[in-house]
């Protein structure tokens, strides 16, 4: 049976105090838990949330990161600064990231490996978007962003990253893709790994589900063969409604 982790992105929300109080209140009402779980505050709310946490069941991720160690490189944060902080895994490739600020796949891979290098674990991100997906071309989409954001990536390292399938236009619309449909592209993402790694890697790797997840439609997810956990956006930011995302199998 394959691990699941549950991570909450906060996006561009709570400043180090809230981060911090909310951080507490999650990490007492998810001590129980028998997933993974991460957190993925703002940058400058890492530091408070990850005091917040110690000794608890939460790591602390990050939204993003820089694809160089270091240089003239105004407003970007890089791998060594977010691991001293205390982040232990990042997210990358996001769709807010690709739609918004132009990343490309080939941006995003480098980034997957320099993360990788760094001894940080990846959450990366893959979806289509609704014009995409009416237009037929779901598996186009993901076997692009599947294979150019893992390319040059050992087998080995593969152990280290979690893939987070998200329809974009599921993304804090409410709007959630079906059990069955979501299933569907994440057997379709597996079947690509395993033409990409062998039957092994493609059967452990972790695939997570992201888009509108709630506390009323996790475990319908959740029962689905291959998904293997949520990447969760606004219902994160509330311990009454993330906690029970965490807690869906206690």
């Amino acid at each position: 049976m394959r691990n699941v982790c549950i991570a909450g992105n906060w996006k561009m929300n709570m400043t180090p105090s809230e981060g911090a109080a909310f951080a507490k209140a999650l990490a007492e009402a998810v001590k129980d838990a028998t997933v993974r779980v991460v957190v993925a505050p703002p940058f400058v709310t890492i530091a408070s949330v990850v005091e917040a946490v110690d000794g608890s069941v939460i790591e602390v991720g990050a939204q993003n990161m820089s694809d160089q160690l270091s240089g003239a490189y105004t407003g970007e944060v890089s791998a060594p600064m977010l691991k001293e902080t205390g982040v232990s895994i990042v997210i990358l490739g996001h769709s807010e990231r690709r739609a918004l600020y132009g990343e490309t796949d080939a941006f995003i891979n480098r980034k997957v490996k320099l993360a990788l290098e760094q001894d940080l674990d990846v959450i990366l991100c893959v979806g289509e978007t609704l014009e995409e997906r009416e237009a037929g071309k779901l598996e186009e989409v993901l076997k692009r962003q599947v294979v150019e954001g893992l390319r040059d990536i050992s087998a080995q390292s593969m152990a280290r990253i979690i893939v987070a399938y998200e329809p974009v236009w599921a993304i804090g619309t409410g709007k959630t893709a079906t059990p069955d449909d979501a299933n569907s592209a994440h057997a379709f993402i597996r079947s690509e790994i395993d033409k990409l790694y062998g039957k092994s890697v493609a059967e452990s790797l972790i695939i997570q589900y992201g888009g509108s997840v709630k506390p009323s439609n996790v475990k319908d997810l959740m029962a689905m063969e291959h998904i293997d956990g949520a990447l969760v956006g606004g219902a994160s930011l509330s311990v009454e409604q993330f906690a029970p995302i965490v807690r869906y199998n206690v």
